[in-house]
């Protein structure tokens, strides 16, 4: 094909991007955005699929048959947990301000400039190898499309250089706008998310071209694959030399990459507009992985039938395919998808690895000047914003060009999937510090960091220095005969293990040293103040607390224009302006209320609240990462951070403390209501001792009932021996029911008792809603056709389970159930509806906060219940206290235990009904341990 034509559609190509990327940032400025939807969302997500997916994919299926799917099936696997691990990891960055995993790892070990360095050392030097696998993809694809000869100075690696240029072009405009980080780049994400279809799209139509286009369908294509002995071996992985060691490695890369790989952290945590859009996530991108994963083994056999004999890299197979058919048109299709799936993943990475490496390499130097000469402190932080932003552009162009330079030099001569899997085992070294950071709070900065260190040293010498072998970079008898001649000291053979292929044994060790001394240094030294601090914040991340309630990290006095300087230096007048006032809103007497037109103020109203430093410490987090933003603040603060025994005494007794003074705080704003509480308490103790008296009484009566009846018919069948046998058998199966009558009441009373004393408990399991709803129309359909009812019940498919007591949640359906029966009319035209529904229930103590609910809604046409009584039904023998010409049926207890055992269940019980309307009972429970509901 033309070298002109396919640049033309190259850059083509490139400039669509342009194009999206500013209609979703002009949208987003008129507040109308299209990326906050959760399918924009998932798609953004599948930038996981590279170029290594697009093309070695279809090389490792060529080689090694079903092991790939192993780097999508981790990711699937682990998708359900995202609920658990990564909405906690969005919840984190979202309150810390964090921006990137160093950010992270930083913030969780006492914002250690040094760890977040450290691990943004990680990610470059991890990463840029799996940055120069996308170009070594667009070079390769450019030179199969128009028959180029490879070679850096070709054409190939003329276009892969100009490409890059343009990426990263597109990056700096689109993707480094502003000093804060936090801010989100809405143009990248719908530019991906469009990339993630494009590429989608164009495997999909490759594939069908292949298998149904060349092969009469996948049949045809496994049936003519199994009939040569070196395909027919690539269906299992026994006959593909695949271990299980091998298999189970790969699963825990895949899993760790997509989670900890810059680029996905880029847009499943910092890019998440809404935690809610994981529940879409959590199907949609598994989803996305099977789908595009579909045709590889088609392409990969057909590759190999077709044009195996032609000596061609298995990589290319899949732009070989449609340019030997003739079809150069799908061919370019496919080459744009797979343009689509490297720039998508070049521009997230970089994003990522520019503000790392601007956050954690240059501005943990740059803000010691004002720390070191304090005179320089004004003028320093109106230029340090600027540097820093221009430090993100030019990081930008840095990493591409040593991406590009590793293309050249090293990475031509290594196939696609080697190169990712080692990436992905640099990033897995993160695994323990994050995890152990998330649920451990005895993790501390020197285990993460020693931990850190001595793993990556041993992912390096174990998986990255072969790879130097095969250039000519270094001798081959590093790989036979160890480092110096010492055998133990062979990177395939780490101390004398053999047997696990290269990537396991990798894994195998760097994770051994890893774990080992993250633990045991963690173990061997208590944590400092700030790390305890971060820890709790990190480990309870989902119990909600204010600015107010956090342990404060500052003490002494700071001037509040000083603070208002570091602030307009990095935020600017308006942003600065704008935090301010909704710090002063949250807090009116936190900041001074007149400071002089010179910025000076008097000396009683120049100190700035502790509170309000950490406040700027988390919006310079936003920008600097939380390592510099700490130093920052401390050199304005000019106080060191509070002591190791005050803050364990802090975190110890802050709870008890903080709900003590609420408590305090309550009591004196209730004093001048005292006297009309005391009132009202007395007018309710007599209440209560009436409801006693009638409840006792009540109780008498119908305890009475039955064992006079009892009695009685007892009595005659003593004084009568000669009774007939049919009168007998009446007077006994009489004396039967009374006696379960009596007994059913004394369970009843019983379990009431327990409600109200709160002795009653509940064992709450994962209750199958579609299930339980089943069994209890079971139960009462005996009822139901003896009385000619109808019942209709609609239950929703993927209803989520519900955490609750199975055998109470019965109890309460079967006694609703029946009170419905029993209201309906008797003339057989009775019909009872029961319904079940998923929403959000908005929370009382948190504004703008909603719980996820499950609402049971059972609704009847019988006579319905008058306005005036409902308030009373849910009491204690309300039947029986109320009856007027006849008796009604049951014991007046049945909806007093109801409304009791919901309100266990922290969920909500109430009634809507007219007369001779029917009457309709909701019951309203939360999906997650939410005691707000309780109304």
């Amino acid at each position: 094909m033309s070298k002109l034509l396919v640049i033309a559609f190259s850059f083509g190509y490139l400039a669509l991007l342009f194009g999206v990327a500013y209609a979703a940032e002009r949208r987003s400025a008129a507040r109308k955005s299209l990326v906050s939807n959760p399918y924009v969302y998932a798609l953004s997500m599948a930038v996981y699929c590279t170029a290594w997916t697009y093309y070695g994919s279809v090389g490792r299926a060529a080689t090694h048959g079903i092991e790939f799917v192993s780097i999508y099936l981790g990711p699937t696997l682990l998708a359900p947990a995202w609920w658990l691990v990564l909405r906690k990891i969005i919840r984190v960055c979202r309150q810390q301000r964090l921006t990137s995993i160093a950010d992270f790892i930083s913030a969780r070990y006492g914002k250690s400039a040094s760890l977040g360095a450290l691990v943004t050392a990680v990610c470059v030097l991890g990463i840029v190898p799996y940055i120069a696998l996308q170009i070594k993809a667009i070079a390769a694809s450019f030179v199969t499309m128009t028959g180029s000869p490879a070679g850096a100075a070709g054409p190939a690696a003329a276009t892969a250089l100009y490409t890059t240029g343009a990426l990263a072009v597109f990056t700096i405009l689109f993707g480094v706008r502003s000093v804060e980080a936090t801010e989100r780049h809405e143009g990248i994400v719908l530019a991906v998310a469009v990339e993630s279809l494009l590429k989608l799209v164009a495997f999909l139509a490759l594939g069908l071209f292949v298998t149904f286009g060349l092969f009469g369908g996948f049949a045809d294509v496994f049936d003519q694959a199994a009939a040569v002995p070196a395909l027919r071996q690539l269906f299992t992985l026994q006959g593909s030399g695949t271990s299980g060691a091998a298999w189970f490695t790969l699963l825990v890369l895949s899993m760790s990459a997509v989670l900890l790989l810059p680029r996905q952290f880029q847009v499943a945590v910092v890019e998440n507009v809404d935690e809610n859009h994981l529940r879409k996530a959590m199907w949609l991108f598994p989803l996305y992985l099977i789908v595009i994963n579909l045709f590889v083994l088609p392409v990969a056999f057909g590759g190999m039938l077709r044009l195996g004999a032609s000596g061609l890299d298995a990589d290319t197979f899949v732009l070989a395919l449609p340019l030997s058919a003739g079809h150069s048109w799908l061919a370019l299709l496919t080459y744009l998808g797979g343009l689509s799936a490297a720039s998508s993943m070049i521009i997230v990475e970089t994003i990522a690895l520019s503000v790392m490496m601007s956050n954690h390499l240059l501005m943990p130097l740059l803000v010691r000047v004002p720390a070191a000469r304090p005179a320089l402190q004004t003028r320093w932080f109106a230029y340090l914003g600027r540097v820093a932003l221009q430090s993100r552009r030019l990081a930008v162009v840095a990493v591409l060009l040593l991406a590009y330079g590793y293309y050249a030099e090293v990475g031509k001569q290594l196939p696609l999937v080697n190169t990712g899997l080692v990436s992905f085992a640099a990033v897995a070294q993160f695994v323990p510090a994050v995890l152990g950071g998330l649920y451990w709070k005895g993790g501390t900065r020197r285990g993460a960091t020693v931990g850190l260190l001595a793993g990556f040293g041993v992912w390096f010498f174990t998986l990255v220095l072969p790879t130097m072998v095969g250039p000519g970079k270094l001798p081959e008898s590093i790989l036979t005969e160890g480092v110096g001649g010492i055998a133990r000291l062979r990177p395939f053979a780490l101390f004398g293990l053999e047997g696990l292929d290269y990537l396991s044994h990798g894994l195998f060790w760097s994770w051994l040293v890893n774990i080992g001394l993250y633990v045991g240094l963690s173990l061997a030294q208590p944590p400092t103040a700030l790390e305890l601090r971060q820890a709790d914040v990190f480990v309870d991340v989902f119990i909600r607390r204010s600015l107010a309630e956090e342990v404060a990290g500052w003490q002494g006095r700071t001037a509040f224009p000083d603070v208002r300087a570091l602030l307009l230096g990095f935020l600017g007048k308006k942003r600065t302006n704008q935090a301010l006032r909704a710090f002063s809103a949250r807090f009116p007497n936190a900041i001074p209320a007149k400071i002089q037109p010179n910025g000076t103020a008097p000396q009683d109203l120049a100190s700035a609240d502790p509170r309000l430093l950490t406040y700027a410490e988390k919006l310079l987090a936003g920008s600097l990462g939380p390592a510099s933003a700490r130093m920052l603040v401390a050199s304005v603060a000019g106080a060191e951070q509070i002591s190791y025994d005050s803050v364990v005494g802090i975190l110890r007794e802050s709870q008890q403390l903080l709900e003590a003074n609420r408590q305090l705080q309550k009591q004196s704003r209730q004093l001048q209501r005292l006297t009309e509480e005391l009132r009202a308490a007395y007018v309710q103790l007599q209440a209560l001792d009436q409801r006693k008296d009638e409840f006792l009484y009540t109780v008498t009566h119908e305890l009475r009932t039955p064992l006079t009846s009892i009695r009685a018919l007892a009595e005659i069948l003593a004084d009568n021996p000669d009774l007939e046998e049919p009168e007998r058998r009446r007077f006994q199966l009489t004396i039967g029911r009374e006696a379960e009558r009596l007994t059913r009441l004394i369970s009843l009373v019983l379990d009431l008792e327990k409600f109200e004393s709160g002795q009653a408990t509940l064992e709450r399991n994962p209750v199958p809603v579609p299930e339980l709803l089943e069994e209890a129309v079971d139960t009462v359909g005996q009822l139901l056709r003896e009385k000619h009812i109808a019942l209709d019940l609609a239950i929703p498919p993927d209803l989520p389970e519900l955490p609750a007591d199975r055998d109470r949640l019965m109890q309460v359906l079967v006694n609703l159930l029946s009170n419905a029966i029993k209201a309906c009319r008797p003339d057989g035209s009775g019909r009872i509806r029961l319904t079940v529904a998923c929403s959000e229930y908005p929370l009382e103590a948190h504004p703008g906060i909603h719980a996820q609910v499950l609402t049971l809604t059972i609704a009847d046409n019988g006579k319905g219940i008058a306005t005036a009584e409902q308030e009373h039904i849910f009491e204690k023998f309300f039947q029986a206290r109320h009856q007027t010409t006849r008796k009604p049926e049951g014991t007046g207890l049945g909806l007093a235990i109801t409304k009791k055992i919901v309100e266990l269940h922290h969920g909500r019980l109430w009634v809507e009904s007219q007369p001779n309307q029917g009457a309709t009972f909701y019951v309203q429970l939360p999906l997650e341990n939410t005691p707000e509901l309780v109304s």
